[in-house]
């Protein structure tokens, strides 16, 4: 017989009436559980509908995926009809069947390798995004939320006690965090210490919140790990399935983003909208800000700082200002932490430096020799750990022929605490230059009086925050008394930022503050309008310190304007 040539399944299927039968069948077709009677296979049963279409068409042949069975025994062919054209007005056809049962069943095998985490075995980035695809139908996002959980402290498990130490822990959180949540709940392991659950919200975004106190229970009692008993907390950020618009992997992004404020928050964190825009914003103004530092297109402004006692002009701050193409005059408030959060402070510490001290030189060369002023260029705590300072400082002063003498490096307290080793070792070598060296905004951040007194500090900046206001307020004066008792302690010289008016000008000097800074005396200057004021101001100070000695010789002093 023919049909039994057939190295595959087939059977020659005739439609009699409405009802399907076979004229013969092969032995491959019998042992491939397909039966030898039409009313008992499940190729009649399952495929008898396409196959009477296919037998009322004008079509010789068609194909067809058949998969049928459960998930454990499924079973997949690929179905062909055929028939001659001659043969259409009987009625008639041949099936044969193309098993590819194996090669599906290796298929699947290997997307759930691929999408499942081989540590944890949970679904994995992959994995998780599938699964949210598979529960979120489109347009039903606003029924769910995924949370991301970041684990604190796994690093230093990992480091201290070994990966397979890190791989134990991992398993046992995802064990705890299993617990902790509802049945149909889907928790995935997204990569390294981070965790992500998908949550079907019952009750809105309540439902999240207790998720991730029950999470944060879990993980409460301590780690038991070798010899050692580990606490880990974590951190939680949750996205709302309203605000994906429907796009489920903007689940995921927007979770992650908010796990990122609930490390510095220490609370959990739901997503905004305005967040992630404003982090948008700030990739946007990181962008252009490289381009400007690479052509040039930063300025410096200069502020005077002025002697409190004489008025005349001893220094300046150099301040970063940039203007964007597009006409726009960028704040250093918004600038400035893109630059170090991204590291593009260390170049732009390095060009203003350049800068400022190319300016000294032609202001000295313009003075005849020697201008009188020093130039204060601020030191940031990336600059500083990233960058080799002192070499970098050395080397412009040689280009430039300007002595050490002439800067300030203007370092803030957190940048001296980041690494304090380091940071002496780098104070150190500055000194050695003859660069005076100043603690910026002191009083805002977290000083220790031990080290303060270690370090090479030449002066104390008072922030601006204590003085603005200062004498309407007895809490501020007694604070700006203490910091200068302080200074004058240890033999540190003294500049008050934020000086606005001659009153509070003259009540700083009376309280022994050496130094003055703010609008008062001037505005941010261009470098040519800095070194007029230069000019005119010392010497009129010069010529009010002679008057006035003359009046205190004659017996009439008068206060200092």
């Amino acid at each position: 017989m023919l049909l039994d040539l057939l190295p595959v399944p087939a059977a020659v299927v005739a439609l009699e009436g409405s009802r399907l039968h076979f004229e013969a069948v092969n032995t491959p077709f019998r042992k491939a559980g397909l039966g030898a009677i039409a009313a008992e296979s499940p190729l009649i049963r399952l495929l008898g509908e396409q196959l009477r279409q296919f037998l009322d068409s004008d079509e010789t042949s068609h194909d067809i995926a058949w998969q049928f069975g459960g998930e454990a025994d499924f079973r997949y062919f690929r179905a062909t009809f055929s028939r001659r054209a001659a043969d259409r007005a009987t009625c008639k056809c041949l099936v044969t069947l193309i098993d590819r049962t194996s090669e599906l069943r290796t298929v699947h095998s290997l997307r759930r390798e691929m999408a499942t985490d081989s540590l944890t075995g949970l679904p994995n980035r992959s994995g998780f995004g599938d699964a949210i695809e598979a529960a979120v139908g489109p347009g039903d996002c606003a029924g769910f939320a995924v949370l991301a959980v970041n684990l604190d402290r796994f690093s230093r498990v990992n480091a201290c006690m070994g990966g397979l130490a890190g791989d134990e822990l991992l398993i046992s959180v995802a064990r705890r965090l299993k617990g902790a949540l509802r049945g149909r709940d889907v928790l995935g392991r997204l990569g390294g210490d981070e965790f992500a659950v998908l949550l079907h919200l019952e009750s809105g975004p309540n439902d999240a919140l207790h998720a991730a106190k029950r999470i944060r229970a879990a993980l409460a009692t301590p780690f038991r790990l070798s010899d050692f008993e580990i606490c880990v907390d974590c951190a939680i950020g949750i996205a709302m399935g309203e605000d994906s618009r429907d796009d489920h992997e903007d689940l995921i992004r927007h979770a992650q983003f908010a796990v990122k404020r609930a490390k510095k928050s220490g609370k959990t964190e739901f997503y905004h909208s305005r967040a992630f825009d404003i982090a948008r914003e700030q990739f946007g103004i990181e962008t252009r800000l490289r381009r400007a530092i690479e052509n040039g297109q930063l300025t410096l402004s200069y502020q005077p700082i002025c002697d409190l006692g004489t008025g005349q002009v001893t220094s300046f701050e150099a301040l970063a200002r940039w203007t964007t193409e597009e006409g726009v005059r960028l704040s250093p408030d918004d600038f400035i932490p893109v630059a170090e959060e991204s590291g593009l402070i260390v170049p732009l510490g390095r060009w203003a430096m350049e800068e400022a001290t190319r300016t000294l030189a032609a202001w000295g060369a313009a003075a005849g020799g020697d201008c009188g002023v020093r130039v204060a260029v601020n030191l940031s705590a990336i600059q500083l750990q990233r960058d080799r300072v002192p070499q970098m400082v050395a080397d412009v002063l040689a280009r430039y022929g300007v002595a050490g003498s002439r800067l300030t490096l203007e370092l803030t307290e957190g940048a001296i605490a980041s690494d304090r080793d380091r940071i002496t070792h780098t104070m150190l070598a500055l000194k050695e230059m003859g660069a005076t060296l100043a603690m910026d905004d002191f009083g805002t951040g977290y000083s220790s009086l031990a080290y303060l007194q270690k370090l090479p500090i030449d002066l104390l900046k008072i922030d601006r925050s204590f003085v603005t206001g200062m004498l309407a307020d007895r809490d501020k004066v007694a604070i700006v008394r203490a910091v200068l008792s302080l200074a004058q302690a240890l033999g540190m010289q003294t500049t008050a930022e934020g000086v606005e008016t001659n009153e509070l000008a003259q009540t700083l000097a009376a309280l022994g503050c050496t130094y003055g800074q703010g609008f008062f005396y001037a505005q941010p200057l261009e470098a040519s309008d800095a070194y007029a004021l230069l000019a005119s101001r010392n010497a009129w100070a010069t010529t009010s310190s002679a008057m006035a000695a003359t009046r205190a010789a004659s017996g009439n002093p008068s206060p200092i304007h």
